[in-house]
């Protein structure tokens, strides 16, 4: 299928995106609710459902006229529903903080208002990757296997470059507006993609 080397890299930068804004969502909630346990347990959990969503969602997308167009278009969502986090992050902490002091389900309410639309969003392109590279049922495992594979590779390359590196060297802000940036290219350059194999066909 054309464009499978597209789809690959940008199942890879899903997975950066969404492991780096996880770690990020450590350091958000730090001022206002610490970093126990509790947080963090709250923060995997919010990423997990909204994963578990995303990929239904995706899925259930996925058997509908699949195409790169409406692909880049999930890039260009989560890229959008990531400005939260830098326009109003603090001030939605800080309203949580304020009415749940329990720090248990005030950090659970903040990863959830602040991350399940995102991480929902982008828990959409996994399936639908997958369903855009798979041409027949013969080779549908093999495909899932290595999308799921570069996808994992890059969650793990966004962890450790985020931990390791991009909170050591930017600001908080600048890094998400940097993955906000990275979706969003990714999103034009898969519409302009699905364009072109539209004019393609047409000829």
């Amino acid at each position: 299928m054309p464009y499978t080397i597209l789809v690959l890299v940008l199942a890879f930068t899903s997975g950066f995106v969404i492991m780096s804004v996880e770690l990020l969502g450590g350091k958000i909630m730090a001022p206002y609710f610490g970093s126990s346990i509790y947080v963090w347990g709250s923060i995997i959990t919010v990423f997990m459902v909204s994963l578990s969503v995303g990929y239904l969602t995706g899925g259930r997308l996925s058997v509908r006229n699949p195409h790169l167009t409406k692909y880049g278009l999930f890039f260009i969502a989560g890229s959008i529903t990531l400005i939260p986090l830098v326009a109003a992050g603090d001030a939605m902490m800080e309203l949580v903080f304020m009415n749940l002091e329990d720090p248990r389900y005030g950090s659970l309410v903040a990863a959830g208002l602040l991350f399940f639309v995102p991480t929902a969003v982008l828990g959409m392109i996994a399936p639908y990757s997958v369903r855009l590279l798979v041409d027949n049922r013969e080779t549908s495992g093999q495909v899932a296997g290595s999308l799921y594979f570069i996808s994992t590779l890059g969650s793990a390359l966004g962890t450790l470059a985020t931990s390791f590196y991009f909170v050591l060297w930017f600001d908080l802000n600048v890094i998400i507006m940097s993955l906000q940036a990275a979706l969003a290219t990714g999103g034009v350059v898969a519409i302009v993609a699905g364009r072109m194999e539209l004019g393609d066909a047409r000829r």
